[in-house]
C-alpha cells in the first residue's frame, strides 16, 4: 500500500524543454546481460526508478558486487564473485522483467532457478516460448507453477517462436550469447530495446548478428570481457511526454530522445491535427486547433505500441469525434478507461475494443493506477482536467518512468504528493 498519492491541479499547458531519461526496457534486459560477463561492466544512463533498484537488490544478493550512482545515472557490476542461481519469491515478485534473470544464469552457469515475477497485471505474458527456446537449446526445464528452473548444456540451435515474443527473444539471446554454437532466433521481436541488448553484448565480445530483424543470429562465445555502454533513451517516456504535451494543448521540446523510434505515435499524432517538429535527437509537440479522434490498434514494433496505448486512449477522450481502440497484446490492457470513465470520460469497452466518444472536458476525481502505464494514463488525464484529480496506488508510476513528478513540474504542471 503506498503511503501517498497524487494530486494534479489539472487545465495548465504544458511548456519548455525536458529531457528523456535511460530506458527502461533496455536497462531490465541489460542488467541481467552483465551476469555473463567475466569483469566488470559499467552501465550509463540508467533511470532510477523502482525495477532497476529492484535488479541491484537482486543482483547484490547473488554475490555481484553493485554501485548505483543515482545522481550520475551509472552502475557499476562486478559479476565475478556471483555464486547464486536462485531468485526467490522474495526478489523476483517485485518486477516483470526478472525472468531475464534466467536467462542470464543459465548462459552464466548452466543453472537457473526464479521464482514467477510480479509486476503489472496487466493480461496473461505467458512463458511457454521462452522455455521453448531454452529446451531447444539442450536444457532441461521444469515449470512448478511458483517457480521456473532450467539446467544444462547450452548448445546452438534453431528456434523457431510461434508468434512474436519479446521476453522470449531477450532471455533466448542471454542463454545463447555463451552456448557453444549458433543459435538461429526465428519470428523474433524488432524492438530497440532488443537492438540495444545485442549492442552490448557485443561490446563484451558476443557474436550477435540481425537485431531488429525478425532473424537473429547468435554464435556462443567462450568468454565475455567487461565493458562501458550508454543504454538508448526511453522510447515509452519519450512519447508519454510527447502525449501529454499534445493532451494539454501546450509547446514542448523533448530532448535526448530518438525520433526513429517514435515514427508510429508521431504519425497517430499528426492524424489527431497535433504539430510534431523533430531534430537529430529531440522532438517538439504543440497543438494548433481542435485534436481530431483517430483509431489506434497495438501492434509489436515498428506498430503502435502497447505501451502508449494506455496514455494515449486518455487523451482521445477529449478528442472530436468517436476514436476506436484495438488492444491486440494484452487482454486486460484497457481498465484504465473505467477510472478516467469517473472524471467524465465516454467510453464503452467490448472485449479488447475501446470505443471512445470524445467530451469537451474531463472533471478532476479519485482514480487508482492498476498498472504502470495505466498510471501513466491518469496522470494525462489529470492534466487535462478541470479541478483536481487524486491519484492513488501511484507506486506503479515509479516502476518505469524517472522523477516524472519533478520532470511534469519544470514545464508548468501542477502535480505534487500527499501523504496519506
Amino acid at each position: 500500500m503506498d503511503n501517498y498519492k497524487l494530486l494534479i491541479n489539472g487545465g495548465k499547458p504544458l511548456i519548455g524543454e525536458t529531457f528523456v531519461s535511460g530506458g527502461k526496457n533496455t536497462s531490465v534486459a541489460v542488467i541481467p546481460a552483465a551476469l555473463l560477463s567475466d569483469d566488470v561492466c559499467t552501465i550509463e544512463n540508467v533511470p532510477d526508478i523502482e525495477d532497476v533498484r529492484v535488479l541491484y537488490d537482486i543482483l547484490t544478493m547473488l554475490g555481484a558486487k553493485v554501485d548505483f550512482d543515482r545522481q550520475n545515472r551509472r552502475m557499476v557490476i562486478d559479476p565475478r564473485e556471483v555464486n547464486g542461481t536462485k531468485v526467490d519469491h522474495r526478489y523476483a515478485s517485485r518486477m516483470r522483467a526478472s525472468y531475464y534473470l534466467i536467462g542470464a544464469l543459465l548462459g552464466r552457469f548452466g543453472e537457473a532457478e526464479v521464482a514467477y515475477p510480479g509486476g503489472c497485471a496487466i493480461g496473461s505474458r505467458p512463458f511457454d516460448l521462452h522455455i521453448k527456446g531454452f529446451q531447444a537449446l539442450g536444457a532441461q526445464v521444469e515449470d512448478r507453477s511458483a517457480v521456473i528452473s532450467a539446467k544444462g548444456k547450452l548448445v546452438g540451435a534453431n528456434v523457431f517462436f510461434d508468434r512474436i515474443t519479446v521476453g522470449g527473444t531477450i532471455n533466448v539471446m542471454l542463454a545463447a550469447a555463451k552456448a557453444e554454437g549458433t543459435t538461429i532466433l526465428h519470428n523474433a521481436a524488432k524492438e530497440p530495446h532488443i537492438v540495444d541488448l545485442a549492442n552490448f553484448l557485443n561490446s563484451m565480445g558476443a557474436k550477435v548478428k540481425g537485431a531488429g530483424t525478425d532473424t537473429i543470429r547468435i554464435r556462443g562465445v567462450n568468454r565475455l570481457h567487461g565493458s562501458t555502454y550508454a543504454v538508448i533513451p526511453d522510447q515509452i517516456e519519450t512519447g508519454t511526454l510527447m502525449i501529454a504535451a499534445a493532451a494539454t494543448r501546450g509547446d514542448v521540446t523533448i530532448r535526448g530522445c530518438i525520433p526513429t523510434h517514435m515514427e508510429a505515435l508521431t504519425a497517430k499524432l499528426l492524424e489527431m491535427g497535433v504539430l510534431v517538429s523533430e531534430l537529430d535527437d529531440a522532438i517538439r509537440v504543440r497543438t494548433v486547433g481542435a485534436h481530431r479522434a483517430v483509431n489506434v490498434k497495438t501492434q509489436e514494433y515498428p506498430g503502435f505500441p502497447t505501451d502508449l496505448q494506455q496514455p494515449m486512449s486518455a487523451m482521445l477522450c477529449m478528442a472530436k469525434g468517436t476514436s476506436i481502440i484495438n488492444e491486440t497484446i494484452f487482454e486486460t490492457r484497457l481498465k484504465h478507461l473505467n477510472e478516467i470513465a469517473r472524471m467524465g470520460a465516454h467510453v464503452r469497452i467490448l472485449d479488447q475494443t475501446a470505443i471512445i466518444d470524445g467530451v469537451d472536458e474531463l472533471y478532476g476525481a479519485p482514480v487508482t493506477c492498476t498498472d504502470l502505464r495505466a498510471g501513466a494514463a491518469l496522470v494525462v488525464a489529470g492534466l487535462m482536467a478541470k479541478g483536481t484529480t487524486e491519484i492513488y496506488e501511484p507506486s506503479f508510476i515509479a516502476r518505469g518512468y524517472e522523477h516524472i513528478e519533478e520532470k511534469l513540474r519544470s514545464l508548468g504542471a501542477d502535480i505534487r504528493r500527499e501523504s496519506l
